[in-house]
């Protein structure tokens, strides 16, 4: 079996030969981060030009903005931010394309779907995961958050795979090359179940990317906004995917999650009346370090030198801000729709408590359930090896001393305080 890995070149990156030749390859790559060619890309590419409301723009001119100031940003980043906002622009065309030709998709209803809250690496992946191999419930998979609508005009491949699948698959293999531990810290295959915060991308929001590129002025202009619209937007993407299921034996109840959720749970509460939400805790210095080791990871290829300090100042401040937010939002949630899961409690016994789950969103934990959970974690044994995270010796901090920063969420919550 794989065995512990530690990442010993994580402020100093060493690559390979083949990742020295892609760096080299990409010096004289020229990348237009601009509104302009992102959308008229969009236009080209799915031959639509209704964008929808426009207020989106703003935001777009946001981000491409504080990426073209980043002198901090190689080529590659550069050109990987490009792609998302490009990848966004394009699905928003042909979300909207849908919206305007089918206007019965807005009367879907998405009743009393489960969703997940709780710090990134807290275990909320697992728990989605764990849930979305039940056979009722409808979970969203990575390959379709990336691409909600099939292109126009596009067939299925021979053997009858979605070319939005193959797309998918051929990221991963990619990053895999780039960054080979990145699976040991969270596997990104394409029916890996995902967050739903990606379908916020065609609206240009969310704090995902914050997770993609350095950006605290974005992080400031959400931190502005009632985001009520944003989650709005999200619910309407939810109803094309159910109603593009309507000829399928999918079911029609979401399981869904987020950490962003966190800090919106009035506004996630508001939007989805009927959900049961499922809040996980973990000691958020455990969240913290393996947060900024994964990002820091990432940007030996994006970024001309790894912000270690910055990540571990930037991340500690989001993640007390999540869970300040949370603090004060969580008990003002319906108890008979909400569920606090501490960490050490779900990793003892999974399948328990998503029982107890079950019973706040009146669905019953049948045996042919249990035995679809049971598949599950057989079939996904840790095998990729686990990384070892090192707060004092990669990022300066000593871990002690970082969790004082926490006492409030301690003291309100049921959350086991690790060692180290």
């Amino acid at each position: 079996m794989p065995g512990d890995i530690f990442i010993e070149d994580l402020s100093e990156p060493v690559f390979t030969e083949q990742q020295r030749a892609i760096i080299e390859q990409s010096q004289d790559l020229v990348v237009d981060l601009s509104r302009e060619s992102i959308l008229a890309e969009a236009e080209r590419k799915t031959g639509l030009s209704d964008w929808g409301p426009e207020d989106f723009l703003e935001r777009l001119d946001l981000l491409c903005e504080e990426w073209n100031a980043d002198q901090g940003l190689t080529n590659l980043g550069r050109d990987s931010l490009r792609y998302k906002l490009l990848q966004d622009a394009t699905n928003r065309l042909m979300i909207q394309d849908q919206f305007n030709r089918h206007p019965e998709i807005h009367s879907v209803q998405i009743e009393a779907p489960i969703i997940v809250a709780g710090l990134p690496r807290s275990g909320t992946t697992h728990l989605l995961n764990l849930m979305g191999a039940d056979s009722r419930l409808r979970a969203l998979e990575l390959w379709e958050s990336y691409e909600p609508v099939p292109t126009p005009g596009e067939a299925l491949l021979e053997d009858g795979t979605d070319p939005r699948f193959q797309r998918c698959a051929q990221m991963w293999e990619d990053l895999k090359m780039m960054l080979p531990h990145l699976e040991a810290m969270h596997p990104m295959t394409p029916d890996h179940i995902h967050e739903e915060l990606e379908l916020m991308g065609p609206n240009y929001g969310s704090y995902i990317y914050e997770w993609l590129g350095f950006s605290p002025r974005w992080r400031d202009h959400y931190y502005g906004e009632d985001q009520t619209y944003q989650y709005e937007y999200m619910r309407d993407v939810l109803k094309l995917l159910t109603w593009q299921d309507r000829n399928t034996d999918r079911p029609a109840r979401w399981v869904l999650k987020c950490p962003q959720h966190l800090e919106q749970l009035p506004v996630l509460n508001k939007v989805f009346p009927d959900a049961t939400i499922a809040i996980t805790h973990r000691d958020p210095v455990s969240v913290i370090q393996s947060t900024v080791t994964m990002i820091a990871y990432g940007q030996r290829f994006n970024r001309k030198k790894v912000m270690t300090g910055q990540l571990l100042e930037y991340w500690t401040d989001r993640v007390e801000r999540l869970l300040r937010a949370c603090t004060n939002d969580r008990y003002n949630l319906p108890e008979s729709q909400s569920i606090d899961v501490p960490f050490h409690e779900f990793i003892k016994d999974d399948t328990g408590m998503v029982e107890r789950i079950y019973s706040k969103a009146g669905l019953e934990m049948t045996d042919q359930a249990r035995a679809e959970l049971s598949q599950f974690v057989d079939s996904h044994k840790d095998d990729y090896g686990r990384v070892v995270y090192d707060l004092k010796r990669q990022f300066g901090v000593d871990p002690d001393d970082l969790r004082e920063r926490f006492s409030f969420y301690y003291d309100a919550f049921p959350v086991k305080r690790t060692k180290g």
